[in-house]
């Protein structure tokens, strides 16, 4: 389960506290599909990157699976998110010098899953990328990329995935596709599923939809 409570985030701009997210308070059930909504400047990224412990907030509290991830310092999340986490970037954070192969199976090498090169070779061929795995990323295309840092995250099979946009530099047929992946992760394995969005159409496919306005929670 993911819990927050009276969450707020202010950042320092022109010598006054920039409100960024106000007073958000809200639950996830385990297993659950949520799609945060709303307007670009929102706060939708900000909050999505709180509930992966990327950042913390300026009071309030974020808990994931029992644990408070507000409380622990940044080497703690690091593990934290090692463990149970996901995360797919809209900037893909692929590793410039390593094949799509290898920065697919990198973070299995650090969790020390055997096989681990096997295991990314199949992932990148469930996103349709099984002839391009010994490029680097410089050789790839946007889209290409964005399948890459998907097949990365679906390989660790996460109890909790996090994606901001996951099918905005896509086509419509790729992200269809990826689209299916999601939510097969998300069934067949009971994760947790939550991502940001313009897409009304992937909203709607997931469960619940949270909608931001001026960092407000407008719809739980």
């Amino acid at each position: 389960m993911i819990v927050t409570d009276h969450l707020h985030y202010r950042v320092a701009h022109a010598g006054h506290a920039l409100r960024i997210l106000d007073d958000i308070s809200f639950h996830i059930p385990t297993g659950q599909s949520v799609a945060i909504v709303g307007q670009s400047g929102s706060g939708k990224t900000t909050l999505l990157g709180l509930l992966a412990g990327l950042d913390v907030p300026s009071s309030g509290s974020v808990s994931v699976a029992g644990q408070t991830l507000s409380s622990m310092n940044e080497d703690e999340r690091a593990a934290f998110r090692a463990q149970h986490l996901g995360f797919v970037f809209q900037s893909f954070h692929l590793i410039s010098s390593l094949s799509a192969l290898d920065n697919v199976a990198l973070p299995l090498d650090l969790r020390g899953v055997k096989n681990s090169r096997q295991r990314a070779a199949e992932f990148l061929e469930q996103v349709g990328l099984c002839q391009r795995q010994d490029h680097l990323p410089s050789e790839l295309s946007g889209g290409e990329q964005q399948r890459v840092a998907l097949a990365r995250a679906f390989a660790s099979q996460p109890a909790y995935l996090f994606a901001d946009e996951p099918t905005g530099n896509l086509d419509a047929k790729t992200g269809a596709h990826i689209s299916n992946l999601l939510f097969d992760l998300n069934q067949q394995h009971g994760t947790t599923l939550v991502l940001v969005t313009h897409d009304e159409g992937l909203a709607r496919r997931c469960q619940r939809q949270l909608r931001l306005a001026d960092g407000r929670l407008v719809l739980t």
